[in-house]
């Protein structure tokens, strides 16, 4: 089940880390191509990676658990 609005997670914590080793690999890739070397620039690598996570548990703090921005958790009818 997602989480609800302003509330996170286990799950939401281990899909940040995820993204967050994710975008480091990326940004290695890309810096990999751009300079023909693998040159491992940490403080590059660890801001990139740092944001993305960032940004991902922002962006799920935000949303209730149907994925709706700054929105209430949907009222449940009881049958």
């Amino acid at each position: 089940m997602n989480s609800s609005l302003l509330t996170l997670n286990s799950k939401d914590w281990i899909k940040g880390l995820v993204v967050a080793v994710l975008t480091a690999i990326i940004t290695v890739v890309y810096n990999t191509i751009q300079t023909g070397a693998l040159m491992l620039d940490w403080k590059a690598i660890s801001i990139a990676a740092i944001s993305a996570a960032l940004a991902y548990i922002t962006k799920n703090l935000l949303t209730n658990s149907n994925d709706q921005l700054l929105t209430k958790e949907p009222v449940k009818e009881v049958a």
